[in-house]
């Protein structure tokens, strides 16, 4: 099965296990990505968010035999913990013809895509969407390694996931896209 997973975040620069079988390519489907998820480690990192405007993510194939196999490679790589029923999801193509993903993945041959669907979250609650001066503060907030760890997740994230929050990062806090 021709399966792909798509990023916007560290799954690129440390896939950590995932089954990736080709390079990062940049000409994903453009989806709603911002910097909104408090990550365990304590930086603000990319997650989907039905608020923000679409970039174009990027995909890699995958040498999972099948979709489920696929999903659970996600699932341990983002430690999500085995009883967590969301925080992957998945997509067959010959499953869904009208949406954006599908119709993205349909022209390039692929049949089943899988993602990262872990909500926004802050000050711990899942599901809740920092406002950009939540973020901002937060972000101000931070000290010693873990400003550092932060600092550079927002640099290394590719230049094309190129977010309102992104642009405000670097202009308050100086933190760039690292090339």
């Amino acid at each position: 099965m021709k399966i792909v997973c798509l990023g916007w975040g560290s799954l690129i620069w440390k896939p950590d296990g995932l089954p990736v079988a080709s390079p990062w390519y940049a000409d994903g489907p453009e989806l709603p990505v911002e910097f909104c998820r408090v990550g365990d480690n304590g930086e603000l990192a990319t997650a989907l968010c039905i608020d923000a405007a679409p970039v174009p993510v990027l995909w890699s194939w995958l040498t999972a035999p099948s979709v489920e196999e696929a999903s659970m490679a996600l699932k341990r790589r983002e430690a999500i913990p085995a009883e967590r029923h969301d925080g992957v999801g998945s997509l067959r193509v010959a499953e869904h013809t009208n949406g954006l993903v599908g119709r993205w993945a349909r022209a390039k041959g692929i049949e089943a895509v899988i993602w990262t669907a872990l909500p926004p979250r802050i000050d711990g609650i899942e599901g809740r969407v920092p406002r950009l001066g939540d973020a901002l503060d937060y972000l101000a907030s931070l000290t010693g390694d873990v400003r550092e760890h932060a600092r550079s997740y927002v640099e290394a994230v590719p230049p094309q996931i190129d977010t309102e929050y992104r642009r405000q990062i670097a202009a308050r806090l100086g933190w760039a896209v690292a090339h």
